[in-house]
């Protein structure tokens, strides 16, 4: 526990002094919050299913317990761990960052990053279940956020439109969105020329992602945080039962 708090602590500051020394320091830590508090749940969940295999199918077919119990308290178990790291983590990047100075655009934007931590968990749930095979999941895991990655609307803002789709499967990318949704409002503006201020929404950057109705992103969201479970549980239930 000390050692993954020093080590998220260490990225921590790393993070925020790279922000720093960037343009749009603000867009770019939003979006590592969305890819960082990704990659590193989906990782960890993906090893819980298969490293308790053997015990698991030794214990539920002597009737010890049924895998419904099973599962809903590793899930449970796991939430505060989960839970607790980024939570460290945005509060200390938050301020340190220079993102907006107001507690509820915080307060929001930490909801949002635990949002995100608990889908990309069952993410790794899902794939860890299916394939029950640590070194596969974490080979498919590793393609998948990749794409996510660039699928993102950070580093491609113009994705070909035989591909655009990815960006509608990837939890990252709503994320980011609503990370950039509730940090600019509306009305707010920047300086873009001598005398000149323009809609931080305006931005090109900010533009492309379309930032009306974020609901339908925290639906969708909501979608994935509950079907992920489900799709592992079923997976689960069917390698056990093999």
């Amino acid at each position: 526990m000390c050692k993954l708090v020093i080590n998220n602590s260490t990225i921590t500051c790393i993070v925020v002094l790279i922000t720093m020394f960037i343009s749009l320091k603000q867009v770019g830590l939003l979006f590592f919050f969305s890819i960082f508090w990704g990659f590193f749940p989906l990782f960890n969940a993906i090893f819980a299913f298969p490293l308790d295999r053997p015990i698991l199918i030794k214990e539920i077919s002597s009737g010890m317990y049924h895998l419904s119990s099973y599962y809903v308290a590793r899930i449970v178990g796991d939430l505060p761990m989960e839970l607790v790291l980024p939570t460290i983590f945005v509060t200390i990047s938050y301020w340190m960052g220079g993102l907006k100075p107001s507690l509820v655009t915080f307060v929001f934007t930490l909801l949002i990053m635990l949002f995100n931590v608990l889908v990309s968990q069952g993410i790794g749930l899902a794939l860890g279940a299916i394939l029950m095979d640590a070194k596969q999941a974490t080979t498919l895991a590793s393609v998948t956020m990749l794409v996510f990655l660039l699928a993102g609307g950070y580093y491609i803002q113009q994705i070909p439109f035989f591909i655009s789709w990815l960006k509608y499967i990837s939890f990252s990318h709503y994320c980011y969105k609503l990370l950039v949704g509730v940090q600019y409002s509306i009305n707010e503006v920047y300086e873009c020329g001598p005398g000149l201020h323009c809609k931080t929404r305006d931005f090109p950057a900010i533009k492309c992602l379309g930032l009306d109705n974020l609901w339908k992103d925290v639906v969708v969201l909501t979608i994935m945080l509950i079907g992920y479970r489900v799709v592992a549980y079923l997976a689960l239930k069917k390698v056990l039962h093999h």
